[in-house]
């Protein structure tokens, strides 16, 4: 199945200043697939070394003699090892500390060489590792779930994707059409976007099947809990990990997770899972200019799940006929998939990060779904499950931020208009004028193109 980020790659392989490569992202995500057949197609030979299943090759990072370390490979998989023909690929990395540090050395007295490394668990492995991570001497890009247009390639929709990718603003957009894709993201909001669970529903078609793949998914990585701690912290971790799928879009309260335990072991238990990828940390920022980070909150924040059909699956919602599921939560689904389809929109080199907004005061409380930064402007966005939904607390920050423009995901087909509304805000009624950008939650992959297209600023 084809990844966007295979261009990443390409771009890399040909770079002349390229450094080792680590490719960051939770588990089954699809990071030894993409190496691999990337190694395939661009290189004669491809020298695999995975430190979890070769436990025993660990020892050949005793010392940080790159030279030794190229022969022994060499004699031990009875192969040459060449500039240009051979690509090194360590997967589960985070399994051996000391070849993290030896990728310096391999940029040091091998820069032509291609070398690349993968890690489910290496943000963990990074912070507690007592070694110094090789800054400057390497570089990472970052993987996630396919999202819903890699979904539509590997069900073989590529003319579906032409059509939203030739769309131009204003257009009429087929209501036809527009109910098929509908129906193409109903399916895809329920098997989610891990690479196995798309393959199960692709080659089987059977809903019972995805089941049973999200069910051997989620046991794997709740398997890794084991290497986090004592009983009691993967006790927490687990609850934090069901808490987070069954309430993305709410702001974290820990005595919602667990009321007899701790603040800070449930703070830990939630950075521990956002080190290792399975959940994404949403903070609350009150910037109204970039950099986000200036106004943020560190104890402020709602989190988003790592996959939407794992989610669903934790929250047990059985995939018996997906166009008959009812849920209480399908707002908590546009606005996961959102999420999940903005961390994408970011170049892979980049570590995505998401932003909302939200005020807490007595009779006067607002939240914004996400910040969302692009060309360096900021634009509010508000996420609906249905056609309609009132957009108060998008008037709200619109005013109080002096914003001329904001963004909409729903269902109905896409639409942009500039609008006059009251503003009921700190006691008075004001007046705004601001532009909508309206997207199917579809179309989210389109976002930059529409947004340098209109040249919107926020």
């Amino acid at each position: 199945m084809y990844r966007e980020i295979s261009s990443e790659l390409f771009t890399w392989k040909n770079r002349e200043n390229r450094k080792p490569l680590i490719v960051r992202g939770a588990r089954q995500v699809g990071k030894t697939y993409l190496i691999e057949e990337f190694a395939r197609m661009h290189f004669k030979n491809c020298v695999t070394v995975n430190f979890e299943e070769q436990v025993e090759l660990k020892a050949l990072f005793k010392n940080f003699d790159v030279d030794r370390i190229l022969d022994e490979l060499a004699i031990l998989f009875s192969t040459t090892i060449s500039t240009g023909n051979t690509i090194i690929f360590f997967d589960e990395i985070q399994a051996c500390p000391e070849a993290i540090v030896s990728l310096r050395y391999f940029y040091e007295k091998h820069p032509h060489l291609h070398v690349i490394a993968a890690g489910s668990l290496l943000d963990f492995t990074l912070r507690e590792m007592n070694y110094s991570m090789p800054v400057g001497r390497v570089e990472f890009c970052y993987m996630y779930p396919m999202n819903f247009k890699e979904f539509l390639l590997a069900l073989s929709q590529e003319k579906l994707i032409s059509y939203i990718e030739d769309y131009e603003p204003n257009r009429d957009f087929s209501q036809v059409i527009h109910q098929r894709l509908l129906e193409y993201l109903r399916v895809y909001l329920f098997v989610g976007g891990m690479p196995e669970a798309v393959k199960t529903y692709i080659t089987q078609k059977q809903l019972a099947e995805v089941e049973r793949t999200h069910s051997q998914i989620l046991t794997a990585l709740q398997y890794d809990f084991a290497k986090y701690g004592t009983k009691q912290q993967q006790d927490h971790l687990r609850s934090v990990f069901r808490y987070c799928a069954r309430n993305v879009g709410k702001k974290v309260k820990y005595t919602n997770v667990e009321r007899e335990v701790r603040s800070e072991n449930l703070k830990q238990a939630f950075q521990r899972l956002q080190l290792s990828r399975l959940i994404h940390l949403v903070h609350h920022t009150n910037a109204d200019r970039i950099p986000l980070l200036n106004g943020i909150k560190e104890n402020v924040y709602k989190s988003l799940f790592l996959d939407i059909g794992l989610a669903n699956h934790l929250s047990a919602i059985r995939l018996i006929k997906l166009e008959d599921i009812l849920t209480n939560n399908e707002g908590a689904l546009a606005e996961q998939f959102i999420g999940q389809e903005l961390l994408l929109l970011a170049p892979p080199y980049l570590d995505s990060k998401l932003y909302y907004w939200t005020r807490e005061e007595r009779n006067a409380s607002a939240e914004i779904d996400y910040v969302f930064q692009w060309n360096n402007y900021l634009f509010p966005i508000e996420v609906k499950a249905g056609k309609t939904g009132s957009l108060k607390s998008m008037h709200i920050y619109l005013f109080e931020k002096k914003f001329k423009t904001a963004l909409r995901f729903n269902i109905d087909r896409p639409n942009i208009g500039t609008f006059r509304t009251k503003v009921n805000a700190r006691g008075k009624q004001s007046e705004i004028e601001f532009n909508l950008l309206s997207l199917p939650l579809y179309m989210c992959f389109q976002l930059p193109r529409l947004i340098n297209k209109l040249q919107l600023a926020g």
